[in-house]
């Protein structure tokens, strides 16, 4: 049985193929589309994943969408008549809803002459994210939870998940959602950018949480386990808020109302462009500690409720690697499992098993790597240097094939415990927005000038911002306090204070780490360049930041000679290939 999932006319649209219960490929359309977030249909994703399946759009039995315009409908109705919103706002959902139930002209328009005729499935959005999180995980049975800005007029859902099982017991329901919390006090401390919520998070820490009170008359926690906001705060459930979804980069409106905000916390809306102050690090720390407030009142009602120890997370707030690093501190659960791509293009393999699960019956399998993109052989690349031959020179580089693996790590590690910076490009792309060390910029995390020195050359980015580091599984005891698998780099720990001023390119100033655990079994050219650098340095892990300059993570070999190109940066590793700067 082949299925395609889907995530479109969304930010992160992505596309995905499971062949018999298992995933085979799974990619976002940004990586094809060199935008970021794109939103839209991804038609670029799906052609990819075709091809990497050996399959025509008439070999599909199914295609799964992880959205279903006819979820909650009595729930949307009630809410429209009690509420009577702005008629811009119903034309616009209405349109919306239009647009999503278009999947078969969508495929004629992207792929002229290919027919399918299988079966459409439409996928209620949380439906799609509980399955995959907790589908996609090693465990047997877990409390999964979803929680997000909005998808099918909700913002979050939890259930029981079972091999063969999985049920959406509860929800929380449009206008409520942490996601918009978060989303709305971004935008007001100047992040106005789609998926800038990651920068409160590393802004939080130079905080403290003076705001928290304030923030606790907006989201209001309910015995239930469940919360509500203070609407008098937010524009999103009764004005037209702008929302592009189609066809590039994804944008959203103001979601607040600034005179309200200003009011309750005495901070003006602060534009992009202004000076961060004392107060507006203040005020990120609050949010992010209103959110965990939330976040884990839900958790604690949720244990209590199922009485499991293993908890899986999907959503967009599954991306909030601080709260998720404080599960085992801060609830009951003993386990916690987080998605490559927990937010929304994860729920495209969501969708995918949910239709996987209602016609065969079965559980599908469990994902233990994200190494699930395009690939690109030595002859691709050995085409690419040679067309560029004349660039490299010209820029002073020298360039060699190593095809001994042990050779090629030891060099690496070598230029890494020298202070280069060096782009690692190697076997498939990663899903999800973490570099998982086959499209990585990595650095010696032992210098305390390599974030400096990461911004200069290629990342410009801002200097709150924490780099990350890839650590050997096995090393992860003696080097952060708790220990516990993280293949995708969706948790932060705190790092062993003693071990701190040893690695303080990847220790954020509040002493913890984003760390990803690497594995011989799923990466063993990764793991075994950080063991080279061990041997070297004593030190089992590197710095691991995204292969990028302000664009998408690279996709194909041409890009990242692209970005090395246009940088400072020191050596790249296109899989045997070596070009260094002299």
């Amino acid at each position: 049985m082949l299925i395609l999932g889907l995530n479109a006319y969304h930010g992160d649209s992505s596309a995905c193929v499971l062949r018999d219960g298992n995933l085979i490929a799974a990619a976002e359309e940004e990586r094809f589309r060199r935008i970021k977030h794109w939103a839209g249909f991804p038609s670029e994703a799906i052609g990819w994943c075709l091809q990497e399946a050996g399959a025509a759009l008439s070999d599909l039995d199914h295609i799964a969408i992880n959205s279903d315009p006819k979820a909650q409908f009595l729930k949307k109705l009630s809410f429209t008549i009690q509420r009577r919103p702005d008629l811009q706002l119903i034309l616009d959902r209405v349109k919306n809803r239009r647009e999503r139930q278009g999947i078969e002209e969508e495929l004629v328009q992207a792929f002229p002459g290919a027919s399918f005729s299988g079966k459409v499935h439409r996928v209620e959005h949380h439906l799609a994210h509980l399955a995959s999180a907790h589908w996609a995980s090693p465990f047997p049975d877990s409390v999964a939870i979803s929680v997000d800005g909005f998808g099918d007029f909700s913002s979050g859902a939890w259930g029981l998940g079972q091999e063969t099982k999985l049920s959406l017991d509860g929800r929380i329901l449009f206008p409520h959602s942490l996601g918009v919390f978060y989303q709305a006090l971004t935008q007001y401390l100047g992040f106005p950018n789609y998926g800038d919520e990651y920068k409160v998070m590393g802004l939080a820490p130079y905080g403290q949480p003076v705001y928290l009170e304030a923030l606790r008359k907006i989201v209001i926690l309910q015995e239930s386990g469940e919360f509500s906001l203070n609407l008098k705060y937010f524009r999103h459930h009764n004005e037209k808020v702008s929302y592009e979804w189609s066809g590039g980069e994804p944008s959203v409106g103001n979601l607040f109302r600034a005179d309200e905000l200003e009011d309750l916390l005495g901070i003006p809306l602060r534009g992009k462009d202004d000076i961060l102050e004392q107060k507006h690090k203040d005020l990120a720390h609050s949010v992010q500690a209103m959110y965990e407030e939330a976040f884990f009142h839900l958790l604690h009602y949720c244990h209590q409720k199922y009485e499991l120890e293993n908890l899986t997370l999907a959503g967009g707030c599954a991306m909030n690697s601080v709260a998720n690093g404080k599960v085992y501190r801060r609830s009951p659960f003993k386990q916690v499992y987080v998605q490559a791509a927990a937010g929304d293009a994860g729920g495209a393999i969501g969708a995918a098993m949910v239709v996987w699960n209602q016609i065969a019956g079965q559980r599908p399998a469990s994902m233990n790597h994200a190494y699930l993109g395009p690939r690109f052989d030595s002859n691709e690349i050995t085409a690419l240097l040679q067309q560029h031959g004349q660039v490299l020179e010209e820029q002073g580089c020298s360039v060699r094939q190593v095809e001994q693996e042990q050779e090629l790590c030891h060099f690496t590690a070598e230029q890494i415990a020298a202070g280069k910076v060096v782009g690692w490009f190697q076997g498939r792309m990663e899903w999800g927005p973490r570099a998982l060390g086959n499209r990585s910029i990595l650095g010696d995390p032992r210098r305390a000038d390599m974030k400096d020195i990461l911004n200069l050359k290629i990342k410009r980015r801002e200097s709150f911002r924490p780099f990350a580091p890839s650590i050997l599984r096995e090393a992860v005891a003696e080097w952060f306090e708790l220990e516990d698998d993280v293949p995708f780099m969706m948790q932060v720990f705190p790092i062993r204070e003693e071990r701190r001023s040893q690695i303080p390119a990847v220790t954020h100033v509040d002493g913890s780490g984003r760390l990803q655990t690497v594995h011989l079994e799923t990466n063993p050219r990764y793991y075994r360049l950080i063991q080279a650098f061990a041997e070297i340095t004593e030190v089992p892990l590197v710095l691991n930041t995204s292969f990028n300059e302000n664009e998408p993570i690279v996709c194909q070999p041409k890009e990242a000679l692209d970005c090395f190109l246009r940088t400072k940066m020191d050596v790249l590793v296109l899989e045997d290939w070596v070009i260094t700067r002299n």
